[in-house]
C-alpha cells in the first residue's frame, strides 16, 4: 500500500517558467505549426505542474482546445484525450523520458503525432460501429424488444468480449436464468441469431 511508482514530481518554484509565461506563449501569434504547438503545450504545462491537483485534466483540456483550433472547426470527431487514456502506460513512459531528457523533445513530438493519428483512426472504427448499430435497428424497427433485450443487443453491437451465455444475460439484466433463456429464444426466432449449444448455456453471435 502506498508504494505506487511516482512518474513525475513537480519542480520547485522558480526552476521553470511559470503559468504566466506559458499563457503568454500560448496566446501569442506564432509561426509554429498548430498541431506541434498543441504537443509542446501539453508537455510544457504538465511539466510545470502548477497546481496541487487537476494538472492532468487541465493539460488534456488545453490539448483538445489547441487541436480544435488547428482543425479550424468546432466539430471534431476524434478525441486526443480518450486516445491518451487508451495508451496510458506508453504516455507515462514517454512523458517521464521527455521530462528527464533535456531540451530535445523530438521523441515526444513523434509520440504525440502518432497518438493523434491513432485517435483519428479509432474514430473511423467508431463511425463503423455506429453505422452497424443503425443498420441493425433500422432493419428490425418493426420488431418488439423488451428493455432487457434492448440492453443486451446494444451490448452485443458494441464492444462485447467473449461469449454471451444465459448466465451472463441474467447477470447483465438482473433477471432469472429462465427469463434470460426466454429472451434469448425470442431473439433467435425474431432476429435470426446463430446459436451454439454449450454446457454453460446458449451462446450467441450476431
Amino acid at each position: 500500500m502506498g508504494k505506487g511508482k511516482v512518474h513525475f514530481e513537480a519542480p520547485e518554484a522558480g526552476r521553470l517558467p511559470g503559468v504566466e509565461v506559458f499563457l503568454n506563449w500560448l496566446n501569442a501569434e506564432s509561426d509554429t505549426d498548430a498541431v506541434l504547438k498543441a504537443a509542446i503545450s501539453h508537455l510544457w504545462f504538465i511539466t510545470i505542474h502548477p497546481f496541487d491537483d487537476g494538472n492532468g485534466r487541465i493539460t488534456l483540456a488545453i490539448t483538445d482546445m489547441l487541436l480544435a483550433r488547428a482543425d479550424g472547426t468546432s466539430q471534431r470527431f476524434y478525441s486526443m484525450s480518450a486516445q491518451i487514456m487508451r495508451e496510458k502506460a506508453a504516455y507515462y513512459h514517454i512523458l517521464e523520458a521527455s521530462q528527464k531528457g533535456g531540451l530535445d523533445i523530438t521523441n515526444w513530438l513523434k509520440w504525440f503525432l502518432d497518438c493523434l493519428y491513432y485517435a483519428m483512426d479509432h474514430t473511423e472504427e467508431t463511425f463503423a460501429a455506429v453505422a452497424k448499430r443503425n443498420r441493425f435497428w433500422d432493419k428490425h424497427k418493426e420488431t418488439i424488444f423488451n428493455s432487457r433485450q434492448q440492453q443486451t443487443v446494444t451490448a452485443l453491437l458494441d464492444e462485447f468480449y467473449g461469449k454471451l451465455t444465459t448466465t451472463k444475460w441474467a447477470k447483465m439484466t438482473k433477471s432469472s436464468p429462465d427469463t434470460a433463456l426466454r429472451d434469448i429464444q425470442y431473439l433467435i426466432e425474431k432476429v435470426y441469431y446463430r446459436k451454439k449449444q454449450a454446457e454453460a448455456g446458449i451462446r450467441l453471435t450476431v
